[in-house]
């Protein structure tokens, strides 16, 4: 199982999660930033738990972030 993470707040919207990790990630039409699907918030950090299989797609969303607002960990 993995764990990822968003700072939502931080996010600018560069769309760049959505590309790489689709099944887990849309652009929220309302503000322009990216959710995080099946999460839930705690202190402005969203949190949502997934499959191995999602976690090579997850980690380079992380990694191609420009805000670093993404962390992605295996449990």
């Amino acid at each position: 199982m993995i764990r990822i993470s968003h700072h939502r707040i931080k996010c600018i919207g560069c769309n760049y999660c959505v590309e790489v990790a689709p099944s887990n990630w849309i652009m929220n039409p309302a503000d322009g930033k990216s959710t995080l699907l099946e999460s839930t918030q705690k202190k402005g950090i969203y949190i949502a738990v997934s499959t191995d299989d999602d976690f090579e797609a997850n980690k380079e969303a992380a990694e191609v972030c420009p805000v670093k607002v993404i962390k992605v960990e295996q449990f």
